[in-house]
């Protein structure tokens, strides 16, 4: 499937392996491809292309051929998502997802439903703070949608030998699940790349951390497919 990817698809899974990397999550979930996403609104931030054409290799050295007439027209996510206003809300955006890494994975949604329960979920965090240290339950979700990583003491969680690189982080069940759909996405919308379109398609297509976060921000598939309609149409 990766060999559908265009270059500006490929940068936001670049990304989002290096948004895992820099917080130290032991997997790379929904969150970490969401970030990933709105890098591309910032242009050059952390190494990548708004437009995707400065990348001709992966990273294994091999010449990407994956430049399609979605890369030649620039990073359609970028302009959804700074059309829709999420680029000027990005520290909004960070801040709530923080927040969900911090509650241990859940959302505001399922917060506003647990306390229709009479549950409060910031009183539950804050009671497991107090006893355990801020950020104790992002600890131990790890990342928003993550499956649970290697216990302390495994093969998979000892420090790399010296001389090997260390193994970088697999993707989140939820994660996989996102790639999988914005395959599904771009074959019944006939086309026959996976763009970075296509994967905020994806992100905002059904419930999960990241689509709740954008929808918070007024950010939806509808809303999306809309765009991308306006800006197909105008050539």
């Amino acid at each position: 499937m990766f060999e559908r990817f265009t270059t500006s698809a490929r940068e936001v899974v670049r990304g989002a392996v290096r948004h895992a990397e820099d917080t130290g999550a032991d997997t790379v979930g929904e969150a970490e491809l969401l970030l990933a996403l709105l890098d591309r609104t910032d242009g050059d931030r952390k190494g990548g292309s708004a437009t995707g054409g400065n990348r001709t290799e992966d990273p294994g050295g091999r010449k990407d051929r994956s430049r399609t007439r979605g890369d030649r027209k620039g990073s359609p996510a970028a302009e959804v998502l700074t059309a829709l206003g999420a680029h000027g809300r990005r520290a909004s955006i960070e801040r709530a997802l923080a927040e969900v890494r911090r509650r241990g994975g859940i959302t505001g949604a399922d917060a506003e439903a647990l306390a229709g329960f009479g549950i409060d979920v910031d009183e539950i965090v804050a009671r497991v703070e107090e006893a355990h240290g801020v950020g104790a339950l992002a600890a131990a979700g790890s990342t928003p949608g993550a499956t649970p990583g290697p216990t302390a003491g495994s093969a998979s969680a000892r420090a790399p030998r010296r001389g090997r690189r260390p193994l970088r982080r697999p993707f989140s069940r939820e994660a996989k699940s996102v790639l999988e759909r914005s395959l599904r996405i771009a074959l019944a919308r006939g086309d026959k790349y996976i763009g970075d379109e296509h994967l905020l398609l994806a992100l905002t297509a059904r419930p999960g951390v990241a689509a709740h976060v954008l929808a918070d921000h007024d950010v939806t598939y509808i809303q999306v497919e809309r765009v991308l309609t306006a800006r197909a149409t105008k050539g």
